[in-house]
């Protein structure tokens, strides 16, 4: 089985059900599987370190995850209409990857969650697209022919599968919201397939 890295930080719990959402939809696709994997908090503490294993939900991801896995669906909370610090300071450890060109022609993909509608969710999926794209990856947005980004009223985005939380961050995903979170999951899925045969 090959297998898709789902990497997220999620401070209040809307990423990582985004997450599991867009893993669903990875394993819907035959032959592949999701490796769903969580991004630590950054300390604002000099020289904290955290456990190597988080007392819950998923384990931390690890540049052998990225190297590993055929294809990224990497997610982050918006913060000010930027990705996470979290986010950012893993993508941030990638250089030996970097350097070596072991992301190169793999497929990622983005998703976010927002506190508000307009909250910033598209800048922050281009942002996180950004270092991807120096990694040489390939993007793999939502099209248009998934008929809820014309229907819905909540998340979602061409750019990636988003949801908004609401200000207090307890606001469920919607199911436009899920159908597009699983649909990221199988598009992802069957690219990284069709590359791998290539």
């Amino acid at each position: 089985m090959a297998e898709i890295l789902v990497a997220y930080y999620s401070r209040d719990g809307a990423v990582e059900k985004m997450a599991k959402l867009i893993a669903r939809g990875v394993a819907e696709v035959p032959g592949m599987e999701a490796r769903l994997r969580a991004l630590p908090r950054v300390s604002t503490v000099c020289e904290a370190v955290a456990e190597a294993i988080p007392e819950e939900g998923a384990p931390y991801a690890t540049l052998l995850d990225l190297k590993e896995c055929v294809g990224l669906a990497l997610g982050s909370p918006t913060h000010f209409g930027n990705m996470a610090a979290a986010t950012k300071y893993f993508l941030d450890s990638t250089t030996s990857l970097w350097l070596s060109g072991a992301l190169v022609s793999k497929p990622a993909a983005v998703f976010t969650s927002t506190g508000t509608m307009h909250g910033g969710q598209e800048s922050t999926l281009l942002s996180m697209m950004t270092p991807l794209m120096h990694h040489g990856m390939v993007m793999v947005g939502l099209p248009y022919t998934e008929s809820d980004l014309t229907t819905t009223v909540s998340g979602g985005t061409p750019y990636g599968a988003s949801h908004v939380a609401g200000v207090d961050g307890n606001a469920p995903i919607t199911e436009e919201e899920a159908r597009l979170c699983r649909a990221q999951g199988r598009r992802l899925a069957q690219i990284a397939q069709k590359l791998v045969a290539n």
